[in-house]
């Protein structure tokens, strides 16, 4: 199968990366168009040799024109690629600089193939060590597996013997034989307590390997997996799959179950021919043994109980962890926690910082053995109003980056560890590859560090942001999630392809365009509107000097009327109503590479009622700089929707114990 159609079969967080990889280097669409004839060049040695790259060049514009000739013979111009399009583009970008084109294509290539490498591992495997270890603990597993079957078959072949000689002894006294053949026949076939001590010691040595197994399962991969569970809830694309713990729990399951077996018949057999011959006797170790593995089968399973898919509603299906009042349980309602005394530290607490945990409890039994098991869903923060969703997911985001391991502490907002910016910025990565599929790159996240980390040394990469800072004083996760739900809701192409910058200050945007032909402009977030908008930066020339503009932003509302891509084809200025200053998207790509593909038809065709369809325009009379965001305080308000309820279905739906 050639690269590229490999790479179009992958799931959106890993095509997320091929756009980011070609992101501002090279367009997606020539990549696409002309994946075959471009994975057929040997780039590698293109990008050493300027000769052979300026040959491979031309061989790429000749290409292009053949391409050309065929579309117009087949009458596809309109329908099919604009390979005259692509052609301009290479020679205004790659015509002087050949071995620069040879040089991002040998990259892209050999970093398209990493990503496909990190399809046949799990996701969350990419760690070479990682790999090595479940390969290792999967030998280990499956060798105690063989151990096991083999001792067996040797205690059978052990019973086998003592069954022979039971028959042949009662055939003896039946003819009324005499004692001492009796005797000579049994030193002959009978096994020897020797044999079956070395089967005994066999199994000793089963137990003690897995022993090691059990704790390597307990103490190591299982608190992995529900580490990734956790950072997967919040937007981690980790491999949250069950499949190898759940073969490695059930092996070895298996293999303490057929040990205690095995044990079980040592101990017949000891009982039944220590009686008839002293000189047969095994170990009294043989019930300590037994016990020893059945606490290891106990901690096995105990530990064996989780909860596959944490508790979710379908209306925040993106969101889990967050359970709204009046939805009923199959037992009971969830209620609110009631205030407690001015003198208790808990009145500090909102109710979006508020934690609970869901617990599922049963008991196991086996050979006389009890014990209850128990599973608990990661925390939950329970809301009276759907307002209350961004505060309670940063509160579940914040949990679920700083607590790393059982027990978990529902007072933990009592007193609030802090993030550090390496972990802040990558859990808000997170957010906008989950809801746009598309990470933030190193720019976009730069900008929101300024702005979340007011007064932090730009060289500290370690410095720490408060939870108050991030949730509560300057509102910059309010601010956050309503870009979120504004890309979720109007932008999520345009986001998900790279055609939004997003993130850009104000000085950065003026520097980015100075330099750039006029005509050039860029897409950024309104730092100003808490709600989340979009606004558009361009540059243009007068008396040989560049002057940077920026329009209104605009609302989920007005993006409702047209969509974005409309709004940028018919956009104007009033002085010149005949003239769109938008020209190319940023860097240098041509507007209708980046946009055609999005915006409506224009058509004057009359709708049904014999009217003709009215287009409407955006017109700007004073574009300005975007102004700066406020320092208000966001105070978030109760909705007045009704009180619903539901199944237990509805907040598990996935629930597998």
């Amino acid at each position: 199968m050639a690269q590229w159609q490999a790479l179009l079969k992958l799931d959106f967080a890993l095509q997320s990366r091929v756009c980011q990889l070609y992101e501002r280097r090279f367009p997606k669409e020539i990549r696409h168009y002309l994946s075959t004839w471009i994975e057929n060049q040997d780039w590698d040695l293109a990008a050493v040799d300027e000769h052979r790259a300026r040959t491979c060049f031309q061989a790429l514009l000749v290409f292009l024109q053949e391409q050309w000739y065929r579309s117009v013979q087949e009458n596809n111009i309109l329908q099919g690629p604009d390979f005259s399009r692509m052609n301009d583009y290479l020679l205004g970008h790659f015509q002087g600089e050949p071995l620069k084109l040879a040089l991002i294509l040998s990259e892209c290539l050999k970093e398209e193939k990493q990503i496909l490498a990190s399809v046949s591992e799990p996701q969350s495997c990419n760690n070479p060590g990682m790999q090595q270890s479940w390969r290792e603990l999967d030998d280990k597993v499956n060798e105690l597996k063989r151990q096991t079957l083999e001792t067996k078959k040797e205690i059978k072949t052990l019973e086998g013997l003592n069954e022979n000689l039971d028959y042949i002894l009662m055939a003896w006294q039946n003819k009324g034989m005499i004692a001492r053949p009796h005797t000579v026949y049994k030193r002959r076939t009978l096994p020897l307590p020797t044999d079956f001590i070395i089967v005994l010691h066999q199994l000793v040595n089963i137990l003690e390997q897995t022993e090691k197994v059990v704790a390597t399962l307990t103490d190591v991969e299982l608190p992995e997996w529900k580490r990734r569970q956790q950072l997967a809830c919040i937007g981690s694309q980790a491999d949250t799959s069950l499949d190898h713990l759940d073969k490695w729990f059930s092996t070895v399951a298996e293999v303490l179950l057929g040990v205690c077996e095995q044990l079980k018949k040592l101990q017949d057999q000891n009982s039944k021919y220590s009686s008839a011959d002293p000189a047969f006797c095994l170990p009294t170790s043989i019930p300590e043994t037994e016990k020893f593995g059945l606490s290891l089968l106990i901690k096995l399973v105990t530990n064996a109980l989780v909860v596959e898919k944490q508790p979710v509603m379908q209306k925040f299906a993106l969101r889990p962890l967050i359970l709204k009042t009046g939805v009923q349980f199959s037992i009971t309602s969830l209620k609110e926690r009631k205030s407690r005394s001015k003198s208790s530290s808990a009145n500090h607490l909102v109710v979006t910082e508020e934690l609970h945990i869901i617990k599922f409890v049963t008991e196991f039994q086996y050979a006389g053995q009890r014990c209850n098991i128990e599973a608990s869903s990661l925390p939950v923060v329970v809301i009276s109003s759907t307002n209350q969703v961004p505060n309670a997911w940063a509160s579940i985001m914040w949990w679920n980056m700083v607590s790393t391991s059982e027990p978990w502490d529902l007072s933990l907002f009592l007193n609030p560890p802090p993030l550090t910016w390496e972990q802040l910025s990558q859990v808000l990565s997170w957010q906008f590859l989950t809801v746009g599929k598309r990470g933030l790159d190193e720019m976009q996240l730069s900008m929101l560090r300024d702005k979340i980390m007011v007064g932090a040394a730009a060289d500290d990469p370690d410095g720490v942001v408060i939870w108050s800072s991030f949730s509560k004083n300057e509102n910059a996760w309010i601010w956050i999630d309503g870009i979120l739900d504004l890309i979720k809701k109007q932008l999520v192409d345009l986001w998900r392809d790279g055609s939004i910058m997003g993130f850009v200050s104000r000085e950065r945007t003026r520097l980015l365009l100075q330099e750039k032909q006029a005509g050039t402009f860029l897409i950024r977030f309104s730092e100003s509107s808490k709600d989340g908008a979009v606004t558009f930066s361009w540059v243009d020339h007068s008396n040989g000097e560049p002057h940077v503009h920026a329009v209104q932003p605009y609302t989920k509302k007005e993006l409702l009327v047209l969509p974005l891509p409309d709004i940028i084809y018919r956009y104007s200025l009033a002085s010149q109503r005949s003239r769109n200053p938008l020209v190319y998207l940023y860097p240098d790509i041509p507007k209708d590479t980046a946009f055609g593909r999005y915006k409506s038809p224009e058509t004057s065709e009359p709708s049904g009622d014999g009217y003709h369809r009215r287009i409407p325009s955006f017109i700007s009379n004073d574009p300005t700089p975007p102004p700066s965001p406020p320092n208000e305080t966001y105070m978030m308000e109760m909705d007045n929707e009704p009180e619903t309820s539901a199944d237990l279905s509805e907040l598990f739906p996935l629930l597998d114990c």
